[in-house]
């Protein structure tokens, strides 16, 4: 039962199960087919997001339990709806005690049955990085104790870290204030307790990106497979899942072989006949690189939906704001404007200072590999080490897919781009090793055959978390040209895509992946939908915005001249995008909120950039200064909260224009559209946790009763009202481009679809934030289109028909159902 358009709840222990089935009649009004949920099974105790899983055979009981969890799905079954399950395969949750099968191992090492449930260097004692110094600092300080007050002894770590001793070490224990015994107790155990600074450096396991919370599970063996699915495969078996979202694919050894296995363990599963028929839908958080396509042949329905997220952002900037606006930030910042030259300088950073200790395994396993064939057996560690970071450095996808002694053909591509990239880099005399490492990731290198299995599964699971610590969590927070393109999944070095472009994509998905989810919000945003969207109008007004940008730091430079000009500037963009629409000048209530999360906001973003403070290093004194200035720019009826509020007002139908077609778009193109939570009416959160807050639903089932009043809501109300009416037709795979003639066919773009004898018609109105300045109405008059003419199938039309009322024309069999 392939969704008709999900929702996206964010479930936890202030939001369980019980929360969303009294939602369940809203999202039925609103159109929506199935519950979209976040990670449901026992996540570490307080988690706000689940994917800290520590029992994934169990249903979460601070959301509820099972018990509460089918009632949720008796009261979606009852209106004809379903629920689909982000599942976390690639890891496992840690910290906090509460991991049964980790506690094991910590306890019993490699006599533990789940010692090879996750991905452990066994040479050597596990390394456990949870304390907050030296650990003969952190013994002198008596931080360490032996708690016997349970059914079994263990350690207390500061008084909340519980860890379990060896059994055969819990006979003589050392007394109370023993330091010296205590020392030589904790030589005895399966762990090794260090200082949490050594864990980039010296961790001998695989874990989530940077986090030591998160071990990563060896899902590729059988074992742990069915182990960690059960709860799964029961659920679907009984009827209470319709499908997946496959969290953080790439971090899995063979994400084909394990999605394939997947798809096949659900087919073999015999469901209940009350259940909807129809195979699992099953998608994966996959983040596509700049011209890289979905692997086909993996058994799923596609991704969740970032590609789509920056083609429907991308296409809504200007191309011709790119050089005046990454002029400014040059001006203001000192860096280059050149993404690729930032991205090389955070990845060359996060594989030094990050992932030493991984980096140091994969060279390893090269290095074996190596010595297994004569050809490269005089390969030297240095040689190979040189050969696999530059390569790491230039990596223009986030992995590859090979298995050592085979690639799919899409991988050929990657290889030939990196080599291309990489050529600069080489040193002299060792182009050699490069071609041979690529070799091995094409499948046809020589060596033993499990030694390159090894090798570039090593390599593999190094290149997706260098990407995303590298691009997404350091790169995005230096680069300030502007920040509505530096978003998860998008592509900074091009700034927009036009509408040519946009179609090619659009086809593509039709033909291959129908049923990919498209999402202009998740979880794990930079920025909220609306928020880009109003961003993106400075691309076409670059010349007011440097005019306005300028005013408001000459009114903060005499004061906070020692805040760096780049983070000023990154500041006073992130304030215009995240405005409140309701937020007045000299709201003292409303201000001290949207200081305090701007805060919050900013924060993250001075250490993820790791420029002028760290989480490593915080630099307190200068992260107070950023947060005075926030306090000065929001101080109520200054003259800073007074222009960013009559600049917002003054774009605000461009904005608006903006928020209309990126929703249409995900409602309209071929796909499965996903409503994230709460973004029905305008979404101007920031990065996490600000993107998780609370939504106040007894406001939007009001305005529901009269969604004219909202024009985000209503468009979403009918175009999923569309959906439901005409669900063969939103389904299909039908796509066409509509041409567009005329004096401003470049600010549109149109489409029709096609299925079962009904005929969709669309058309947007693009890139006309230049036209809306100062504006009422979210689309420019009626003069500005000129001759520009739509040829649709049922007849040409003039775009200022189109878009006499809203930049949004959608048909239904020549029906008007939104626009002209």
């Amino acid at each position: 039962m392939i969704p008709r358009a999900t929702y996206r709840f964010q479930f936890n222990r202030d939001f369980p199960f019980h929360r969303a089935e009294a939602l369940v009649p809203y999202l039925d009004r609103l159109g929506i087919s199935h519950v979209y949920a976040s990670p449901i099974t026992t996540a570490r105790q307080g988690s706000t997001h689940g994917y800290d899983v520590v029992d994934p055979t169990t249903v979460n009981p601070e959301l509820g339990g099972e018990d509460a969890l089918r009632s949720l799905v008796e009261a979606l079954r009852a209106r004809g709806m379903g629920l689909i399950i982000d599942i976390v395969p690639n890891h496992m949750g840690v910290a906090g005690g509460g991991n049964a099968w980790w506690n094991d191992v910590l306890a019993r090492g490699q006599g533990s049955e789940y010692a090879r449930f996750f991905d452990i260097d066994w040479s050597e004692r596990l390394l456990l990085p949870i304390l907050g110094a030296p650990l003969e600092e952190v013994l002198a300080d008596g931080q360490i104790v032996i708690d016997r007050s349970g059914f079994q002894p263990e350690l207390c770590i500061y008084g909340e870290h519980r860890v379990p001793l060896a059994p055969e070490t819990r006979s003589d224990l050392p007394a109370a204030g023993d330091t010296a015994g205590l020392a030589a107790l904790l030589e005895k155990q399966h762990y090794r307790l260090c200082w949490w600074r050594l864990a980039d450096d010296e961790l001998n396991w695989r874990r989530f990106f940077t986090i030591s919370d998160l071990a990563g599970l060896r899902v590729e063996d059988p074992q742990v497979f069915e182990a960690a699915h059960a709860l799964y495969f029961r659920l679907w078996r009984e009827g209470l899942i319709d499908g997946v979202r496959i969290d953080h694919v790439d971090g899995l050894v063979d994400p084909a072989a394990y999605c394939k296995k997947l798809r096949r363990r659900f087919e073999e599963e015999e469901r209940d006949t009350a259940a909807p028929p129809g195979p699992a839908w099953i998608v994966v958080e996959k983040i596509l690189g700049p011209g890289e396509a979905m692997p086909e042949g993996w058994g799923i329905d596609g991704t969740s939906g970032y590609d789509f997220m920056e083609d429907a952002s991308a296409v809504l900037h200007d191309p011709a704001g790119e050089e005046p606006l990454a002029a400014l930030w040059t001006q203001f910042s000192g860096r280059t404007a050149a993404f690729h030259e930032e991205e090389l300088q955070a990845r060359q950073d996060m594989l030094a200072w990050a992932f030493a200790s991984q980096f140091d395994r994969c060279i390893d396993a090269f290095a074996a590999l190596a010595e297994s064939s004569p050809p490269t057996a005089a390969f030297s560690r240095s040689m190979l080490r040189r050969a696999l970071e530059r390569l790491l450095w230039v990596f223009p996808v986030y992995r590859t897919y090979g298995t050592g002694s085979d690639a799919p053909p899409t991988d050929e591509r990657t290889r030939d781009l990196v080599r291309e990239r990489v050529e600069p880099l080489i040193p002299p005399g060792e182009t050699h090793v490069v071609d041979a490492v690529l070799d091995w990731l094409a499948g046809s290198g020589g060596g033993d055959a499990a030694l390159a299995a090894e090798a570039v599964a090593r390599f593999q699971q190094l290149s997706a978390p260098i990407a995303a610590k590298a691009v997404e969590d350091t790169a995005f927070y230096r680069h300030g040209l502007l920040l509505s393109r530096t978003d998860v999944g998008f592509d900074p070095a091009h700034f927009a895509m036009d509408a040519g472009d946009f179609h090619t994509t659009c086809a593509a998905r039709a033909a291959q992946f129908p049923h990919a989810m498209l999402t202009t919000a998740t979880h794990d945003h930079k920025r909220g939908e609306d928020t880009r969207a109003r961003l993106a109008v400075l691309s076409a007004i670059p010349e007011i915005w440097q005019q306005r940008v300028r005013q408001w730091d000459a009114l903060a430079a005499s004061d906070f001249g020692d805040v760096h000009p780049a983070d000023r500037y990154i500041l006073w963009q992130s304030l215009f995008g995240a405005w409140p629409d309701d937020l007045a000048p000299d709201d003292v209530a409303g201000l001290a909120r949207f200081a305090g999360r701007m805060a919050g906001w900013q924060e993250k973003a001075l250490r993820e950039a790791k420029l002028r403070s760290s989480w490593t290093e915080p630099d307190g004194d200068y992260e107070a200064r950023c947060k005075a200035l926030i306090d000065k720019a929001l101080s109520p009826g200054g003259g800073l909260a007074r222009g960013l509020y009559g600049f917002v007002r003054e774009t605000a139908a461009a904005s608006l224009s903006n928020s209309l077609v990126q929703t249409a778009l995900r409602l309209t193109v071929p796909g499965v559209p996903d409503t994230y939570q709460g973004t029905e009416l305008p979404d101007y959160s920031l990065v996490d946790p600000d993107n998780r807050i609370p939504v106040d639903y007894d406001l939007r089932q009001r305005m529901l009763d009269d969604p004219a009043s909202h024009p985000k809501l209503n468009l979403i109300a009918q175009l999923l009202a569309a959906r439901r009416d005409a669900p063969a037709l939103f389904a299909g795979h039908s796509y066409r481009m509509v041409k567009v003639e005329g004096a401003r066919a470049d600010r549109v773009l149109a489409f029709e679809r096609q299925e079962e004898g009904q005929l969709l018609s669309c058309a947007f109105a693009l890139r006309c934030g230049d036209a809306m300045v100062g504006a009422e109405r979210p689309v420019p008059g009626a003069d500005y289109w000129a001759d520009t003419r739509i040829a649709f199938t049922g007849g040409t039309m003039a775009a200022s028909d189109c878009f006499a009322r809203l930049p949004v024309h959608v048909a239904l069999d020549g029906e008007a159902l939104l626009g002209g």
